[in-house]
């Protein structure tokens, strides 16, 4: 099943999507919800970033180029980060560039989106918390990383977040490919099972630290291929499950010091 949230003549819905259409529903899509009985066609409305999460976490350098380079044991302590909900845009929004920065690096990557509360949860209950998955672009200013390691002025700017098309709750996690376009190039191809820590252990390991609540959203680490592009390109992030999130870098009126 895939949830869409989207606007149509001014408001601000959710619904689920299928064949073309949405069927608008009321409630909470975590929990209770039902069908109103209106149905629009998805040509008819904007989709909007499928959820403006509590939380964004991302983790760092998670994937490798081949089975055989996958460690034997994961990282005892894994590199993540946070992201602000302010950073999340949806599909077909403009990337802004802030002035001063000439390129900024894309990352498609699996989001995993949390359905409810969860602390101390075992990897093996983990998808009995997860509601479905979408699409997400890790969008970086690299030029913005302190040199002491701290990342997180640039993974934080507006629009630096963008999520979509989708939230998918029917979907084998381990069994999908993460893929990009950049200007309809392919760049980007590889299954999640190159993930060096996997989507289990990593979301477990978060649930030990913090607790995770419904809506928080999880970027599970991109492919390798990623690189830095610059304004007017178009980067597409696909997961054929769910869809594509396609959006156009611009370059923005705002100036950040350097």
């Amino acid at each position: 099943m895939k949830f869409a949230r989207f606007k149509h003549m001014g408001k601000t819905l959710t619904g689920v999507a299928a064949d073309g259409a949405i069927q608008v529903i009321n409630g909470d899509m975590y929990s209770e919800w039902e069908y109103t009985g209106e149905v629009l066609a998805e040509d008819e409305v904007q989709l909007l970033a499928p959820v403006i999460p509590e939380k964004i976490l991302g983790i760092g350098a998670n994937y490798v180029s081949s089975r055989e380079e996958l460690p034997e044991q994961i990282p005892d302590l894994p590199v993540f980060f946070f992201k602000p909900s302010s950073s999340v845009i949806g599909p077909d929004e403009d990337i802004q560039i802030p002035e001063g920065i000439e390129e900024v690096k894309f990352e498609s990557e699996l989001a995993v989106i949390i359905g409810k509360e969860m602390k101390n949860v075992p990897k093996e209950e983990v998808l009995d918390y997860v509601f479905g998955y979408t699409i997400g672009n890790d969008v970086t200013a690299p030029q913005f990383f302190h040199e002491a390691g701290h990342w997180t002025l640039g993974k934080s700017f507006d629009t630096f977040t963008p999520l979509g098309p989708y939230i998918e709750t029917e979907l084998d996690p381990y069994q999908v490919q993460v893929k990009a376009e950049v200007n309809g190039d392919e760049k980007q191809n590889s299954p999640t099972s190159l993930m060096i820590v996997p989507l289990a252990e990593m979301v477990s390991y978060l649930s030990k630290v913090m607790t995770l609540k419904p809506g928080d959203c999880i970027l599970t680490g991109s492919p390798l291929g990623a690189y830095l592009i610059k304004s007017d390109d178009v980067i597409a992030c696909k997961i054929d499950e769910i869809g594509t999130l396609s959006n156009k870098m611009v370059k923005s009126s705002i100036s950040v010091g350097s």
